[in-house]
């Protein structure tokens, strides 16, 4: 079987169990504080888990983009050194939410792989969870008799909390699970050593391939365990290890998943597939790495230096790296795969077709960057001196964090010179950074305390701005020092901040409206709304009226529809090929991130500003409708946005059926012309293929016309007056350049007047002409050009200025070729003679300047410069 098969075979079975199939969500997660990336198929089902959203249907099966490279569950720097792990990977699943449980779960596990897939029964083990004392949990006995029915004992195999009891994070859904393992040994091995005795313990033939979760408690903060509302199931098969079992490979990397891309590599640099260990593992290394990145990238999120773009820019150096280093690839090569990688998805994640351009360009940019980087980092390492050849830890920390050298390439170059690297120190380095960063990011969150119990809030803010409500649950939050409550009410007309659209303010009232507390921002978590306030109201089981700030409302939907017009402007004007790429909406301003190759004209802005405004004269009516097919609504022609998570049903808004129709959550003007005026105010690059456009709407768009208004009559006054500002202007422009050109004229002559008279003011010291002298010319470009001319005139020229232009002391050194022979250096002479006008500066050994603050040190920096040629 294909790859392709085997992942339709899995999907086929669970849908004639009466599952609903289901897509697989971003691998980036936006609503969950907890997680950056999916890194397990249950993570788009958490608040199903938790009795925190409605379940639409009992059934589910799924294959799930997942991402392991930080955090609790982290495989990077296994990822290509073995034959199984992998950064992104595909988790076939099948869940049931309070439907059947371990019965079902464990036959049909079974049935499949035996029946459908037809791996021998002789090659599975299955485990169970042994249960734990500490946490008073008992053995799972009925998952050891259900197995009983379908195995024989020697392959049931008890397993303790660390293997069979699986959890998502430190707090949080989990439950005793029942893994399967598959002996992909050859007979002879197996004559050898019992397979039992293999199972978890990391041998690269017997691996663990299903994993059935009975889904039953919740993890809290002090570490107890709390029954769920409902038993479900969970359920993960890793597709790369399938297709490898299905295909009788002694590897993941040999499978139809990877080789199309490995044979590829190696036919481009030509070395050969299983010729040597060291260029196979970066092969293994670029074929699995173009993965993570493409689909992480297709999924809205870019290269960056922090959180989720800082992880999939390590991933991407980690892989130029390998290429750089093991197959010689000096030129961007990674991004060629990209292709390779869409057609091979095509018909299962065709987000990555329909942006293969966009995918493509922004890796080829991170890439030429990186080599950049590469490069001058190698520089570095070339120019440094090892003290008792040994490279110092702190500098292999400074390669590996500024420079992206893993810290294995900086031990081959040392090693090459004859040199060893401190690990140690080098290791402390790492631990402190890590430390550090976990510090500044770090969230203490405590337990949800159930005022109200209830299964789920309501969020009614699309029609009411103020309503009676209560209080669901509440916790305390600690970040960065701050302590906060975060609560969550049984309706709310708050709307979380999503999609780009800030989070709503206001109060919470209580009902007599004497007493409030301020709710400072609203955010989504796992689909709760959840309130932030830095204190509690005092009876929490009273009624309250929830009030949003109407003001910041109303001027954030201005911006949020002006953002909906702008990018089918956007469309009209660019190109089709124009979609969002990342956006915030709020009271003062919309920040629109697009896919675009090239600088929108100032020619390009000035269409696109009018249709936005012609737009908004027309006082378009809003046409929202809710809960549509999402189906239909692609149909329809809607603008979907990659990367985002859409339902079964979804909410389209429409500002003419011809003009602008979108997918979206946000709040937005009831007609057009609520928004006034719309008015860009800047245009630039983000990245690769990413421009940004900013704009102002209403009253912000009001007040730029009315300071630009104000400035426009100030400079009519300046120029007395005048109805042709642009003559006046270029007049004064022209007079301008020729005033500079006179005083170049006047410096230059000053220049030739001073040289002739500075020659006859050199001091010859223990063979060397030194000029120290301080002098009176108020352009740095002419003191340089007057030092150079003396030195095409002098031999054995010492030579320091010092200067004072507009007001700010400055140090000259410029030495002959002859004396740099000698061992002086004009770089660390003005660093030295720079402290004396509290100041600092440096250059080039022949020519160096510094800069400073107290001019008072002028004279001592001349009478200093001798000692640095007295015998």
């Amino acid at each position: 079987m294909t790859a392709k098969e085997i992942r339709q075979a899995f999907l086929s079975f669970f849908e004639s169990k009466q599952h609903h199939v289901v897509p697989s969500a971003p691998i980036v997660v936006k609503n969950d504080p907890t997680l950056m990336f999916t890194n397990a198929g249950m993570n788009q089902f958490k608040d199903l888990f938790l009795g925190e959203a409605a379940i639409k249907y009992a059934r589910v099966a799924d294959t799930q983009r997942c991402l392991r490279v930080s955090g609790k569950h982290n495989d990077l720097e296994e990822v290509g050194i073995d034959t199984y792990h992998h950064t992104m990977f595909e988790m076939l699943g099948n869940w049931s939410f309070g439907d059947y449980f371990k019965k079902d779960a464990i036959a049909w596990s079974w049935e499949l792989l035996t029946e459908v897939y037809k791996i021998p029964k002789e090659k599975l083990y299955v485990t169970y969870f042994e249960g734990d004392e500490k946490e008073c949990l008992e053995k799972d006995q009925e998952a050891y008799d259900l197995w009983k029915q379908y195995v024989d004992e020697s392959h049931i195999l008890p397993g303790n909390k660390k293997d069979n009891f699986w959890e998502m994070g430190d707090t949080g859904p989990c439950g005793p699970c029942s893994e399967i393992h598959v002996d992909c040994r050859t007979d002879e091995e197996k004559a050898l050593v019992n397979g039992a005795t293999l199972v978890n313990a990391d041998h690269p033939q017997v691996i663990e391939i299903w994993n059935n979760v009975f889904m039953q408690f919740n993890r809290l903060k002090d570490g107890s365990l709390q029954s769920l509302p409902a038993k479900h199931v969970d359920t993960g098969m890793g597709f790369e290890r399938l297709v490898r079992v299905l295909q009788e490979k002694s590897s993941n990397y040999d499978t139809d998943v990877f080789q199309p891309m490995i044979q590829f590599i190696a036919e481009k640099s030509g070395i050969k597939y299983g010729a040597d260990e060291k260029t196979d593992i970066a092969m293994r290394v670029m074929a699995d790495h173009i993965r993570a990145i493409s689909f992480v990238i297709a999924d809205g999120q870019l290269p960056s230096n922090n959180k989720a773009g800082y992880v999939i820019r390590r991933i991407l150096r980690r892989a130029v790296r390998y290429a750089y280093t093991f197959l010689n690839f000096k030129e961007p090569f990674l991004n060629q795969l990209v292709p390779l990688l869409a057609e091979q998805f095509k018909g299962v994640f065709d987000e990555l077709i329909s942006q293969q351009d966009f995918v493509q360009k922004v890796v080829l940019e991170e890439e030429v960057s990186f080599l950049r980087t590469l490069s001058t980092g190698i520089q570095r390492f070339e120019k440094y001196q090892a003290t008792n050849n040994t490279v110092e830890g702190n500098f292999a920390f400074e390669l590996s964090d500024t420079f992206g050298f893993p810290i294995d390439l900086t031990e081959l170059m040392a090693r090459e010179k004859g040199w060893t690297v401190d690990l140690e120190a080098y290791e402390q380095a790492l631990k402190k950074q890590k430390d550090d960063s976990r510090a500044a990011t770090a969230i203490d969150t405590g337990d949800w305390v159930v005022v109200n119990a209830d299964d789920q809030s309501e969020f009614v803010g699309y029609d009411d701005l103020e309503i009676e409500t209560e209080i669901l649950k509440y916790r305390k939050v600690k970040a960065k020092g701050k302590e906060q409550y975060q609560i969550v009410l049984r309706h709310t007309p708050f709307y979380a901040e999503s999609g780009g659209q800030v989070g709503d303010t206001g109060r919470l009232e209580d009902h007599s409206r004497q007493f409030w507390v301020d709710i400072t921002d609203t955010k989504k978590e796992n689909g709760l709304t959840v309130h932030f306030a830095d204190i509690l109201p005092d009876n929490l089981e009273g009624k309250f009226w929830a009030v949003v700030d109407e003001d910041k409302r109303t001027l954030t939907e201005d911006n949020h529809s002006a953002t909906h017009l702008l990018h089918a402007a956007m469309k009209q004007v660019l190109g089709s090929h124009v979609n969002q790429k990342g956006s915030l909406v709020n009271a003062d301003y919309l920040r629109f991130d697009f896919s675009h190759f090239a600088k929108v004209t100032d020619e390009e802005l000035a269409q696109i500003e009018v249709i936005v405004n012609q737009k908004i004269r027309q006082n378009i009516k809003l046409k929202e409708q809710r809960n549509v097919p999402y189906q239909d609504a692609i149909e329809s022609g809607v603008t979907a946005l990659f990367g985002e998570k859409y339902g079964d049903f979804v909410r389209m808004i429409t500002f003419d059926d011809h003009f602008s129709k979108e997918l979206c959550g946000g709040t937005h003007v009831k007609a057009t012309g609520q928004i006034g005026s719309f008015k860009i105010i800047s245009e630039s690059a983000v990245a690769a293929g990413v421009r940004r456009i900013e704009a102002i709407t209403a009253d912000k768009a009001e007040q730029y016309f009315l300071d630009q208004r104000k400035e426009l009559g100030h400079l009519k006054t300046l120029l007395n007056g005048s109805k042709d500002l642009s003559a006046s202007v270029q007049a004064l422009l022209d007079e301008n350049a020729k005033l500079k050109k006179e005083i170049e004229k006047s410096t230059l002559e000053r220049v030739s007047n001073l040289k002739h008279e500075i020659v006859h003011h050199v001091r010859g010291i223990n063979g060397v002409n030194l000029i120290a002298k301080h002098i009176d010319l108020q352009s740095a470009d002419a003191v340089k050009n007057l030092a150079f001319s003396l030195k095409d005139m002098i031999d054995n020229l010492f030579l320091v200025f010092t200067t004072e232009i507009d007001g700010k002391p400055g140090i000259t050194v410029m030495l002959s070729d002859d004396l740099i022979k000698k061992g002086m250096n004009a770089s660390n002479i003005v660093r030295e003679l720079g402290k004396e006008i509290q100041g600092g500066g440096g250059g080039q050994p022949f020519y160096a300047t510094a800069g400073g603050k107290n001019s008072a040190g002028l004279p001592n920096v001349l009478s200093k410069a001798e000692s640095f040629i007295a015998v």
